[in-house]
C-alpha cells in the first residue's frame, strides 16, 4: 500500500508538470529573460532566493524532470560560479538520492525477484566495485543523470555511499556546466555575437567527457598497477600467449606491421583446431561419410558395393591428414614471417614481464590466447572407466563396439554420426535437448539423421555414476522417474569446452574471470589491465576458430596501436556451422533468438528438395531460412540445413556484413547448377511474398488490352 501511494504521489506530481506546462519556466529562453529580475530578487532577499532555487532543484532532480541542465546553468547565472556550484552540488545530490530512494522503495524487491538470476553478476560487481562504477558514470555522462539515478536503486549498493560519490563524481561536471551559465550574462542581446568567454565555455562542456573519460582510465590504471613497477624499456612490443588460431593470427599481425613479436607455445602449434578439434574431426567425418555413401551406392544406380576397411588405418589417415596441415601452423612458417616463436610453458610474472624457459621477457603489451580445454564431468566412477574427451578420442586404434557420448551439442553431434557410420554402436546422452542453440526445426533435422544412421539419442537424461563390475563398464542414467545403466567399451566426454586460466600467472595477478571462466575483457579485449588483451577461446564468447582470427586482429591492432586509435571487437555477423549430414549453418538470429529477444521478424523459407542440384545429387533434403525486418529485405538471420550448408551460409554472411539485402542477391547472377543458387531462390520466395499485387492488375489489364 505504501508503494502505491509514493507511485500514485509521483504520478500527480508528474501529470501536474505536464497539464500545467511548467517545463516552459525551465528553459534558456525563460532563464535569459527574467535574469535580471532574479537578479533583482536576489540582491533583497538571498537566502530566500537561495533556499527556493535549492528546494526547486530538488525536486526536478527527484522527479527525473526535465530541466536540470537549465536549473545548472541558471545557479551559475544567478549566484555566480563559488555559490551556484555550492548550491547545485548539494542540490543535485541530495534529489539524485531521493530518486534513487523512490526507485529502491518501489522497484528494488519486485525487479530483484522477477530477475534475481540474470542480476546475479551486476550484483556481485556492484558489491565489489559499485563506487567505483558509479563514480564513473558521475564523471563521465554516457547516460542521463536520472536514468543512473532510478537504475542504481535497483541494485545493492548502499545509500550512503551513492551519495557521496554522487556528490564527488558530479563535481566536475558541475563546475563546468555552472560555469557556463555565469557566461549567459555576457550575450550582447543587440549583436548576437557570444563572449569568447562564453564560447570556451560551451566548449569545455563538449570536451569534458572525452577529458573525464580519459581520466578515469587513469586512475584505475593507475590503481590497478600500482603493486608492479614498470620498466623503463621493453625486449618486445609484444608477447603473445597461445599458438592456437588467436594466437597465430595475433603474431602474424604484428610481424605483418614491424613490431617485435613473441610467440609462446607450451605444448603443440596449431593449438587445439588443428591438433584435436577442426581438421582431426573433419577428416574422420571425411572418411565415415565415404562409408555411408558406399552402403548408399543402389541409390545413384550401383548394385553390390562392399566397402572392408581398417578402423586403425582410418584412424592413421586422420593423423596424417593432421601433419599434412601441420606446416601451416609451423614454428618455422612463423619464424620466415619475422615472428619470435618459443616453445615452453610461460607465466606473466608482471603486466610487463613473463618467465618461460628460465627466461624474463620484459614486453609493452601481452595478449593471452590460450585457448580452453575439454570440460570434465564430476561423475563419481569416471576414473575407472575407459573414457576419452574430443581431445583425446583420436588416441583410438581399436573401433569400440561400443561408445556413449556424453553431450547433445555440436562435438558430441558430429563424432556420435562419424563413429556411427564406422561401424560402432553408439548412443548419444543429452541433458536436455541435442543443439540448443539451433531453432528446433534444425536440431529436429539432426536428431532425425542421427537416429538413421542408427545412434540411439537419449534426451532429457541426468548421469548419475560410472561403475566398472565384472569387466563391464556401464553409465547409470535417470530419466524422469526411470534408472537406466548403458553398457559400453568406451566413453567419449563432449559436454562442452572450459577457457584455459590457470597455469600461467593470471592469478597472481587478480585476473578477474565470467561466469563461463573466460577472461573478463572489454569492447576492446583489454583485461583488467589495459596493456593485457585477451582473445579466443580464453576470451569467448564464441568458440570458434574464426571468431578467434576474428578477434585476434582487434587484440593485436588494439596492443600495438591503442594509444593512436582503438576499435571496439564486433560481434554483430558471427557464422558458425555444425558439421553433420545434414550440416546445420547459421548467423545472426534464429527465430528462437526472436522470439526471446522479442523483436519482430519475417520469416522466408526455401525448401532444398526443390533445387535441381541437390535432386541430382540425391540429397534433396533440408531448407534455407532467412529472417527479415518484416516488409523489408534487410537481412537478421540465416538458417541453412541441408548438404553443403556451411559452404551456402558465406554469401549471407556477406550480404549481412555489408548492408546487403535480399534484393542484391535476387540480382545476382547465379550459375547453374549449384547449390548456392538455393540463395537466389530465397530471395525469390521473399520477393514472391512481396510483389505488388495492385499493380500487377493493372499490368494484366495493359496486357489484355494490347491483345486486342
Amino acid at each position: 500500500m505504501k508503494r502505491i501511494v509514493v507511485l500514485v504521489l509521483v504520478a500527480v506530481l508528474l501529470a501536474a508538470f505536464f497539464a500545467f506546462d511548467l517545463g516552459r519556466f525551465l528553459t534558456l529562453e525563460t532563464l535569459k529573460g527574467s535574469q535580471e529580475q532574479f537578479a533583482a530578487q536576489y540582491a533583497a532577499t538571498p537566502f530566500l532566493v537561495m533556499g527556493a532555487y535549492f528546494a526547486i532543484y530538488v525536486a526536478v532532480t527527484a522527479l527525473s524532470l526535465p530541466g536540470a541542465a537549465v536549473m545548472t546553468l541558471a545557479g551559475g547565472a544567478l549566484f555566480g560560479l563559488s555559490v551556484g556550484t555550492l548550491l547545485v552540488s548539494f542540490a543535485s545530490s541530495l534529489g539524485a538520492t531521493l530518486a534513487f530512494l523512490a526507485a529502491r522503495f518501489v522497484l528494488r524487491e519486485s525487479v530483484q525477484h522477477r530477475f534475481g538470476d540474470r542480476l546475479d553478476a551486476l550484483n556481485a560487481g556492484i558489491e565489489k566495485d559499485g563506487a567505483f562504477y558509479l563514480f564513473t558514470l558521475r564523471l563521465v555522462p554516457l547516460f542521463p543523470f536520472f536514468v543512473i539515478n532510478l537504475l542504481m536503486g535497483l541494485t545493492p549498493i548502499r545509500t550512503r555511499t551513492f551519495y557521496w560519490v554522487s556528490q564527488v563524481g558530479m563535481l566536475a561536471g558541475t563546475l563546468v556546466y555552472v560555469n557556463a551559465g555565469t557566461q549567459l550574462a555576457r550575450i550582447d542581446s543587440l549583436s548576437g555575437i557570444l563572449s569568447p568567454g562564453l564560447l570556451a565555455s560551451f566548449a569545455l562542456l563538449g570536451v569534458f567527457p572525452l577529458l573525464a573519460k580519459k581520466m578515469v582510465a587513469a586512475v584505475q590504471a593507475r590503481k590497478v598497477y600500482a603493486p608492479w613497477p614498470k620498466p623503463t624499456h621493453f625486449d618486445r612490443n609484444l608477447v603473445v600467449i597461445g599458438a592456437g588460431a588467436a594466437g597465430l593470427v595475433t603474431a602474424y599481425i604484428a610481424a605483418a606491421v614491424k613490431a617485435k613479436v613473441t610467440l609462446i607455445e607450451g605444448h603443440k602449434m596449431g593449438g587445439d583446431c588443428l591438433n584435436y578439434g577442426c581438421v582431426p574431426s573433419k577428416a574422420l567425418i571425411r572418411s565415415a561419410r565415404f562409408v555411408k555413401q558406399a552402403r548408399e551406392a543402389a541409390a545413384l544406380g550401383m548394385n553390390g558395393v562392399a566397402v572392408d576397411y581398417d578402423f586403425a588405418e582410418v584412424m592413421n589417415r586422420v593423423r596424417r591428414v593432421v601433419r599434412t596441415v601441420e606446416p601451416h601452423d609451423s614454428v618455422e612458417r612463423y619464424t620466415k614471417l619475422g615472428v619470435e616463436v618459443i616453445e615452453g610453458q610461460a607465466t606473466i610474472t608482471s603486466p610487463w614481464s613473463i618467465q618461460v624457459n628460465g627466461r624474463t621477457l620484459t614486453t609493452r603489451a601481452i595478449v593471452v590466447a590460450t585457448g580452453a580445454a575439454p570440460l570434465i564431468p564430476d561423475l563419481p566412477g569416471l576414473a575407472n572407466v575407459r573414457h576419452y574427451t574430443s581431445d583425446t578420442i583420436w588416441d583410438l586404434t581399436e573401433r569400440p563396439e561400443r561408445l556413449v557420448v556424453l553431450g547433445g551439442g555440436p562435438i558430441g553431434c558430429e563424432l556420435a554420426q562419424a563413429f556411427a557410420r564406422l561401424g560402432c554402436r553408439v548412443t548419444l546422452v543429452a541433458r536436455s535437448g541435442l543443439m540448443g542453440k539451433e531453432d528446433p526445426d534444425a536440431a529436429a533435422a539432426v536428431e532425425s539423421a542421427l537416429a538413421a544412421d542408427g545412434v540411439r539419442v537419449l534426451k532429457n537424461a541426468g548421469t548419475l555414476r560410472c561403475q566398472k563390475m565384472d569387466g563391464e563398464q556401464r553409465l547409470w542414467l535417470q530419466r524422469d522417474d526411470h534408472y537406466e545403466a548403458l553398457f559400453f567399451d568406451a566413453l567419449l566426454l563432449a559436454v562442452g569446452r572450459e577457457p584455459r586460466t590457470t597455469g600461467f600467472g593470471l592469478e597472481a595477478l587478480g585476473m578477474p574471470v565470467t561466469s563461463a571462466r573466460a577472461l573478463e575483457t572489454n569492447s576492446w579485449l583489454q583485461t583488467r589491465y589495459p596493456n593485457i588483451y585477451a582473445c579466443g577461446d580464453v576470451a569467448g564468447p564464441y568458440q570458434f576458430t574464426h571468431a578467434a582470427a576474428h578477434q585476434a586482429w582487434y587484440a593485436a591492432v588494439n596492443a600495438l596501436f591503442g594509444g593512436l586509435k582503438r576499435f571496439k571487437a564486433d560481434y554483430s555477423v558471427i557464422p558458425w556451422v555444425t558439421f553433420t549430414d545434414p550440416e546445420v549453418a547459421r548467423v545472426g538470429l534464429s527465430e528462437t533468438d526472436a522470439e526471446r529477444q522479442g523483436i519482430a521478424v519475417e520469416v522466408t523459407r526455401y525448401g532444398l528438395n526443390d533445387l535441381d542440384r541437390a535432386i541430382a545429387e540425391d540429397a534433396a533434403h533440408g531448407y534455407v531460412k532467412v529472417l527479415t525486418v518484416p516488409g523489408k529485405d534487410r537481412i537478421l538471420g540465416v538458417t541453412i540445413v541441408g548438404a553443403h550448408a556451411g559452404e551456402m551460409l558465406s554469401e549471407f554472411v556477406l550480404a549481412m556484413r555489408h548492408g546487403l539485402g535480399l534484393n542484391k542477391i535476387l540480382g545476382t547472377i547465379h550459375p547453374y547448377p549449384t547449390w548456392s543458387e538455393a540463395n537466389k531462390y530465397a530471395a525469390g520466395e521473399w520477393k514472391r511474398a512481396h510483389a505488388p499485387q495492385k499493380l500487377l492488375d493493372w499490368v494484366a489489364r495493359y496486357h489484355a488490352w494490347m491483345r486486342g
